[in-house]
């Protein structure tokens, strides 16, 4: 309470407002994906099987755990990836820790593979990464003034009554 009757009404309200935007602001959200899900990065599993009927989108994050003695983790092209060969990566994602997270931040699709042989067991992953999809559309109104009603209530009114009440409680405690 002090705190605010300091800082003063000016920036009481400049403060409310910010938090007030960033409510409004849409949620980005992005997944991350545990690579093999609870066996990890480890032969013996079928990552074609895994991956299938996932929907990877660009800002998703994949996490591989493994045994950090014995794999790694190597990003190669396509034509690598069929033959893992794992002679030339294009990136060695392996930190040491055998908890690596890949950004999935370019549309494409990434080619992993373990080297140390073990891809020649199915330690290989294509991961098609595409754009994320657009927000549904809204349903078509029925008419005009119910959709400016609406507008004007959800985008409009909610957040200048929610701005009032905070403004007004941020003033009684001055």
């Amino acid at each position: 309470m002090e705190g605010l009757r300091r800082i003063g009404w000016p920036a009481t309200a400049a403060v409310l407002t910010a938090a007030l935007l960033l409510v409004m602001v849409p949620q980005v959200t992005s997944i991350r994906y545990i690579v093999g899900s609870d066996k990890g990065w480890s032969p013996n599993v079928n990552y074609t099987i895994w991956a299938r009927g996932k929907h990877f989108y660009n800002g998703d994050w994949l996490f591989f755990v493994y045994d950090r003695n014995q794999m790694n983790v190597l990003e190669v092209n396509k034509t690598d990836f069929e033959s893992c060969n794992s002679d030339h990566p294009l990136h060695n994602w392996t930190t040491g820790a055998g908890r690596d997270v890949v950004p999935l931040n370019v549309t494409k699709t990434y080619y992993f593979i373990s080297g140390k042989g073990f891809c020649y067991g199915g330690m290989k992953v294509g991961i098609p990464v595409e754009n994320a999809p657009p927000p549904p559309a809204s349903l078509p109104e029925k008419s005009a003034s119910a959709g400016l009603l609406s507008n004007f209530r959800g985008q409009i009114f909610i957040p200048t009554l929610l701005a009032a009440a905070a403004i007004w409680d941020a003033c009684v405690l001055l």
